[in-house]
């Protein structure tokens, strides 16, 4: 898996890197404060070195009208990050004299209109245990936006059996982060200290977990229980594998895919079981792939960077379609770990289209979307070099957690040194 991981990040970053590095220039704009919608004045504003193990290198404040300066110090890749009520937001550092604004949202322990789109267990055995993905797309439609955080800012319930192997999770811009899970009182239960901010448009935030539990005996029995109010739960199978509900569950099934079973649970309540018995055997199918990238677009978290609420993460999110719910997540659920190689994908399959034209398929959307991003390539570079400063800012970041192994980081390191080295060169 590390070295999956080193080659899916020496490629997407070569991907990324092509064109893409700030030039040293001055850095302005504006921090709007979308809660209030006013200026966000006295919010501190760093300027971080992306190539200088992430080091501080400007500070400023914001003034009464939101506006800030920052003078970069050299021909580097920057990030400016923003804190405001204890919340950090980042945009990578603008080139050419272009506006380095952004948007901050007021903090808050608990938020009206934060829900749960879709909780997504995909389930699989391996050597008499069963695998289990589990993704929350988590939604936060507060009015005002509001970004609700705490120690305590998301919970989940997972089976007292289960052993967790990793953890991550995205807000509704930039790169996942993997982040820590605490208990939270019964074997089984843990919490995220993590912001759930506002959606972006049709992104919103995600956590995903990966345990296992034992299946010697070929069968086992799930009480799902969600922690806020959920539209969708959903239980993906191989084809091999039965799923039989239990009590407080209405299962049906959806021909999402024809190699894989998806059963769909509408309106999940807050503490209500919702059980099911897993029998039988069987591995999830690889996700089908064009161009070196999943069908679609999609991308799936992979243990990447490290995080603790404050660091930068991203999510992929958008309303589950009726009534083919998970049909905007199959790709990307099937995607397994490789995020970080399909996330120039995902980007340009977030781009719009002609308006009033019929949807078009995974592959069309892809093919234009990668025309009129070749059409535009200093808008495509700059999008791109938003989401390679928040990788590297993240390798730093896990590095820093002590959560990522020091030969592991020396490689990633080393090769994303190359590429740099590279991209430079062709400056």
């Amino acid at each position: 898996m590390k070295s999956t991981q080193f080659v899916v990040r020496t490629v997407a970053m070569s991907l990324l890197l092509a064109g893409a590095v700030a030039l040293a220039s001055p850095v302005t704009g504006t921090v709007t404060n979308k809660t209030v919608n006013k200026p966000a004045a006295g919010d501190s504003v760093v300027l971080v070195d992306v190539q200088a193990g992430m080091g501080e290198v400007a500070h400023t404040t914001t003034d009464a009208k939101g506006h800030y300066s920052l003078n970069t110090p050299g021909s580097s890749s920057y990030l400016v990050r923003v804190t405001h009520q204890g919340s950090t937001y980042f945009i990578g550092a603008p080139q050419g004299g272009a506006s380095g604004d952004l948007t901050v949202y007021d903090v808050a322990a608990k938020v009206q209109g934060v829900s749960i789109e879709a909780d997504v267990l995909e389930i699989e055995t391996d050597n008499g245990q069963l695998k289990v993905i589990e993704r929350y797309f988590v939604h936060n439609s507060s009015t005002p936006p509001t970004t609700q955080w705490s120690a305590r800012s998301f919970e989940v319930v997972l089976p007292a059996e289960a052993e967790v192997n990793t953890v991550e999770a995205q807000r509704p811009n930039g790169l996942p982060t993997s982040v820590k899970m605490d208990p939270a009182g019964a074997k089984g239960h843990y919490s995220f200290n993590f912001p759930i901010q506002p959606d972006d448009g049709d992104k919103s935030t995600l956590f995903q977990i990966s345990y296992h539990v034992p299946y010697s005996s070929g069968k086992f029995t799930f009480k799902s229980q969600v922690t806020l109010p959920a539209d969708n739960v959903a239980v993906l199978l191989p084809k091999s594998m039965t799923l039989t509900a239990g009590a407080g569950a209405a299962f049906k099934s959806v021909p999402e895919d024809a190699n894989i079973q998806t059963f769909v649970a509408k309106n999940g309540t807050p503490g209500k079981s919702i059980e099911f018995t897993i029998s039988g055997s069987g591995a999830m199918p690889q996700a089908p792939a064009q161009g070196g990238q999943p069908m679609g677009g999609g991308a799936a978290p992979d243990a990447s960077a490290t995080g603790n609420g404050n660091q930068p993460g991203g999510g992929i999110g958008a309303p589950i379609n009726t009534p083919d719910p998970l049909s905007k997540y199959k790709w990307w659920i099937l995607g397994g770990l490789a995020l970080l190689l399909a996330a120039g994908a995902a980007f340009l399959l977030r781009m719009p289209g002609p308006m009033g034209k019929p949807a078009a398929s995974p592959a069309q959307n892809s093919n234009a979307a990668t025309h009129a991003a070749l059409a535009n390539p200093s808008t495509t570079h700059a999008a791109l070099l938003n989401a390679l400063k928040e990788e590297l800012f993240a390798l730093e970041s896990e590095k820093i957690a002590g959560t990522l192994a020091p030969e592991e980081y020396a490689q990633v390191k080393a090769a994303l040194e190359i590429v740099l080295k590279r991209a430079l060169n062709r400056k």
